[in-house]
């Protein structure tokens, strides 16, 4: 039985922390695919991603070359929200599952919030990826919720703080040397850019 993780963002860009969770996670819980699916429209943020749809997926492409286990998805690739009550049913449809949900902890934490978010937890497991020492510790989850917790992963870089570094030309920052080659040549995030 193929045992897949949903790991939804907005990956702009994708860096090495969000590989080795998905490494960490399909080692651990003997997952046969990690669905990397960037967020076409996210509603937390309004502004959207820094870069577009297309680069996007282009960096997740070129990142997951690295695993087998990893594929990218462009199912939530248009014009509407991007929300992961929608984008699950759309997998559970097309026959894929049983499926896990690799969520961090504090995003996990506002799990209330989300739309529809009782049909979310009734239909996936969550694989969630605690970091006790920055304060991302396991939230008590709500009633019924099956929940596996992913210790043990450093998590050093987010991708704001990488924007910011690429923003102001540090060349040392912390994304597969496919990913960094492909941002240069297509000058993402740059001070021009922005």
């Amino acid at each position: 039985m193929d045992r897949t993780a949903v790991f939804g963002g907005t990956f702009d860009p994708v860096h090495n922390a969000h590989l080795e969770v998905a490494r960490a996670a399909a080692d651990r819980f003997d997952l046969t695919k990690v669905l990397f699916i960037p967020a076409a429209n996210p509603p937390h943020k309004p502004e959207g991603p820094a870069a577009s749809y297309d680069d996007r997926v282009c960096m997740l492409q070129l990142a997951c070359a690295v695993d087998t286990r990893f594929e990218v998805s462009r199912i939530e690739e248009g014009s509407s929200r991007s929300y992961s009550i929608l984008t699950i049913e759309k997998l559970k449809t097309s026959g894929i599952g049983p499926l896990y949900f690799l969520i961090g902890a504090d995003a996990f934490a506002e799990i209330r919030s989300w739309y529809r978010w009782q049909d979310v937890v009734a239909l996936v497991e969550f694989i969630v990826v605690t970091r006790p020492v920055a304060g991302h510790e396991m939230p008590q989850p709500p009633p019924g919720v099956v929940v596996h917790e992913l210790t043990g992963v450093l998590l050093p870089e987010s991708s704001t703080e990488i924007r910011e570094e690429l923003q102001r030309g540090v060349s040392g920052v912390p994304v597969p040397a496919p990913v960094l080659r492909y941002i240069r040549d297509h000058g993402l995030y740059s001070a021009a850019a922005g």
